[in-house]
């Protein structure tokens, strides 16, 4: 059986296959979003000095460590509704099931990364603000995560590919994603070859608009962190004179 060119280019361009790389994205976005919400408070309770913090944190890491992606996803779609009556909803379905696992299940990665930014970002930096009469709240979000940000994108932009192709196996749950409808053609007409480069060309393109907007997003960033620091240093520099 030869490779097929007409099929290709009708699949290429089927809604169904749009369709399936909407939801792999969407899926994978909103995971990286909750992870990134998760992880930075596990992240900021692995540098509390709190003995209570710090464990709850350790415990967090090594549980969804040790979870495999595929089982807690079936977890949170067969057993959630089983033992909690908020998941038998209609508003529960596998495309919300498979955010909750994979967000909290990356969270534990994504944790590290963050802790890892944040320590990257000199203390001086707080302590000026502090000096300047910031809040610790506020010399945090103002000083602090713009720049914890810039370091941190190429490790989430990383991790956002890494999520998008952890997508395939929601199809266990039955999620009409990306790889299920180019498995789903398989079956139906065994033309392996054309459905599967269908398939791949949409993972290139996806990926090739990630690295995009990482790219993009870095030299943002790079800038409002310059401008951050400038900014903190000269009115330190101002309330010194004074």
């Amino acid at each position: 059986m030869s490779f097929d060119p007409s099929t290709f280019w009708e699949q290429l361009s089927s809604p169904v296959y749009l369709q399936g790389a909407l939801i792999a994205a969407l899926v994978a976005l909103g995971s990286l979003v909750l992870a990134v919400a998760i992880g930075l408070v596990m992240a900021l309770l692995k540098r509390s000095q709190s003995k209570v913090a710090l464990a709850s944190a350790n415990t967090y890491l090594w549980f969804f460590r040790a979870m495999p992606s595929m089982l807690l996803l079936v977890i949170c779609w067969n057993a959630l509704p089983q033992l909690f009556p908020l998941f038998r909803g209609e508003w529960y379905t596998p495309f919300v099931a498979a955010i909750l696992a994979l967000g909290v299940s990356e969270a534990a990665y994504v944790a590290e990364m963050l802790r890892s930014a944040l320590m990257a970002v000199d203390d001086g930096q707080r302590l000026a603000a502090r000096a300047l009469g910031m809040t610790p709240i506020q010399a945090f979000f103002k000083v602090v995560v713009p720049q914890a940000t810039r370091i941190a994108i190429p490790s989430l932009g990383n991790e956002l590919v890494a999520l998008l192709k952890l997508t395939a196996i929601a199809s266990v749950i039955s999620l009409q994603e990306l790889m299920r409808v180019a498995t789903i053609g398989v079956q139906a007409t065994f033309r392996y070859a054309e459905y599967y480069a269908v398939a791949i060309i949409y993972y290139l393109v996806i990926v090739s608009l990630i690295m995009l907007a990482q790219s993009v997003l870095e030299k943002r960033f790079r800038w409002t962190s310059q401008q951050a620091r400038a900014r903190a240093t000269v009115k330190a520099k101002e309330g010194v004179g004074l």
